[in-house]
């Protein structure tokens, strides 16, 4: 049975995916105490990128901003998978967003505004965070965003 959280992004329209496999030798979430710290996630949907690219040559802003929303969501799902329950998110502590860029593209901060727009749209005041946004050369899988989230829950 769907949660508060769950029920949330139905309203706003949106469903939680299936945890995306690892592409490679790690584990989605990592529970540690009341943490959980999600391995990065991409913009995967039903196992497949649906853009590649360097922001700000082949991706615009615009479309990177939507992928990183994705990753969120991605990342939500990855908490779910070791927490049981997204009702159990006390408060969202930390976002990590990094942005294939191209050599001249300095808008990394409102791609991962994507990412950090629907915590905050789904959780409340408790998606509000910490962020970092950085601007890299290349991704996994040539993917433009990769957005990792750490999160803090409630005692059991």
């Amino acid at each position: 049975m769907a949660g508060a959280v769950e029920a949330k992004l139905a309203e706003l329209g949106l469903t939680l995916p299936d945890v995306v496999p690892p592409l490679a030798s790690y584990q989605p979430a990592v529970r540690s105490g009341v943490y959980v710290h999600t391995s990065g996630q991409l913009p995967m949907v039903d196992g497949k990128l649906a853009v590649t690219g360097k922001v700000g040559a082949e991706v615009t802003p615009d479309e990177a901003k939507e992928l990183a929303k994705t990753c969120a969501l991605n990342a939500l799902a990855a908490v779910k998978s070791v927490a049981g329950d997204l009702d159990r998110i006390a408060r969202v502590v930390k976002v990590v967003g990094f942005v294939a860029s191209a050599s001249d593209f300095t808008g990394q901060p409102g791609v991962v505004n994507g990412a950090s727009e629907l915590l905050g749209a789904v959780l409340g005041d408790k998606g509000v965070h910490a962020r970092s946004a950085v601007g890299v050369a290349v991704l996994p899988l040539d993917a433009p965003v990769e957005v990792e989230v750490q999160v803090e829950l409630v005692e059991a």
